[in-house]
């Protein structure tokens, strides 16, 4: 089970439908699960979702893991393939364990760091010198991006306040990971570029609304259509570019050339569309009539928060309301805590009635803290008023973490190893 603290929160047959709901949306994204799905070995004959490849013709067979369902990925390709790998690289955001043929990185997210730079360093070492009979099987994942920090000047951490700055002022993850694919020699193709001319296959999870392949974990082997005029266009949008200490921010241009796209095949194995469908089967078993209202759910995680408040309040008896997708929360005090799963359910709070059920829950069990995301219900507005906290105040002050910690209610799953956007179910009663 992935929800830790499931039984302490099931204290309703209401909740209970509710954690059951969301379980089913982790399972169905389970990245073994899905990875034993999408890779199978049978004598020379590697299938990779819908590809198949006879190893007997292969050269090198190269593994590359990348994201936070990379750790895991890693593991399944190992008990895969075996000492068929050549060579391999993963770099997760979890711990990561020991691999017999792959290397593990253990980086940083959501801003970059050495280790991040020294892991998409072996990656590109271990793309160099192919040849058209190798084989470079990636796997692709949500906080790719992070991981990938490779800039041109080494000594440079000019990302770091650009991305601060960006994701303070409120920028779209689309926004932002323009500027990430023009930061870095290892994201927006540049790892295909780097494995040309060999075979390459990837396999990627989406924690993209809108399952835009270009934009997962900024697109390593797919071929970018933005140019670093557009990068720049978004620097100048949030005043950004005026500030930086290098020149263009240390913006550089993506491959362009087809040659480095020809061999490569970027199949989309899971998405929050698999989570959704689990959670509305999950829910129709429980006897509710269930409706996926969206897989692009995107805006302020506070209007969004009263928007499913309405929108439950509105429903008939026995109804489930479904979403996926990545809000923002415009950040007003930095000093505050917690992330948009968090924000969208204290917002709710303002609004739930009697008979209302809301988890909104991050898919890779942390919304920028150790929490996963929270419940709201009337219990959870009981459990502010018995402690004697305002929320309204807590979020003012950005620090819904802080709320949660004090009043409970939280979601506590650890690191999934899991990624594809944040969820939510809404349950009328």
């Amino acid at each position: 089970m992935k929800i830790q603290n499931f039984d302490e929160l099931a204290t309703t047959d209401a909740r209970r439908a509710l954690l059951t709901i969301a379980e089913a949306g982790y399972e169905a994204i389970d990245t073994e699960t899905v990875l034993k799905h999408a890779m199978r070995f049978t004598g020379d004959t590697l299938t990779l979702a819908d590809r198949s490849v006879d190893l007997s013709t292969v050269g090198k067979l190269i593994f590359i893991g990348i994201g936070k369902c990379a750790a895991k990925a890693g593991a399944v390709a190992e008990e895969i393939l075996g000492d068929r790998i050549t060579d391999g690289v993963v770099v997760d955001v979890a711990a990561c364990p020991e691999l017999l043929h792959i290397r593990t990185f253990c980086g940083t997210h959501p801003l970059p760091s050495d280790e991040n730079m020294h892991a998409a360093e072996a990656i590109v070492a271990a793309l160099g010198g192919l040849t058209e009979k190798d084989l470079v099987i990636f796997v692709v994942s949500g906080g790719g991006s992070t991981l990938l920090f490779l800039p041109e000047d080494k000594a440079s951490r000019e990302e770091i306040p650009i991305m601060t700055a960006l994701i303070d002022a409120g920028a779209t993850i689309q926004e932002i990971n323009v500027i990430r694919k023009h930061l870095s020699s290892a994201r927006g193709g540049n790892l295909a570029k780097a494995a040309y001319p060999a075979r390459v296959v990837s396999l990627i999870f989406s924690d993209v609304v809108g399952d835009d392949l270009s934009s997962i974990a900024s697109g390593p082997t797919v071929k970018d259509t933005t140019t670093m005029d557009d990068a720049a266009r978004v620097l100048t949008k949030f005043n950004v570019l005026r500030t930086c200490k290098m020149e263009q921010c240390g913006l550089m241009e993506t491959p362009k050339e087809d040659k480095y796209f020809a061999n490569v095949s970027n199949i989309l194995v899971v998405s929050n569309r698999h989570a959704l469908e689990g959670m509305k089967a999950a829910a129709e078993r429980l006897g509710f009539l269930a409706e996926i209202r969206g897989t692009e759910l995107i805006g302020e995680a506070d209007d969004v928060g009263k928007m499913i408040a309405d929108a439950v309040r509105a429903a008939p008896p026995r109804t489930a309301l479904l979403w996926a997708g990545e809000t923002t929360v415009t950040v007003r005090d930095p000093a505050g805590r917690g992330g948009r799963n968090l924000e969208l359910c204290a917002s709710a709070l303002r609004f739930i009635g009697d008979g209302e059920e809301i988890l909104s829950f991050a898919s890779d069990g942390r919304d920028h803290g150790a929490f996963a995301g929270a419940i709201c219900d009337m219990m959870t507005k009981k459990a502010a008023g018995a402690a004697g906290v305002d929320p309204e105040k807590f979020r003012a002050a950005d620090d819904t973490y802080g709320l949660f910690e004090k009043i409970g209610n939280y979601v506590m799953t650890g690191d999934t190893g899991s990624n594809v956007s944040d969820l939510i179910v809404a349950l009328k009663i």
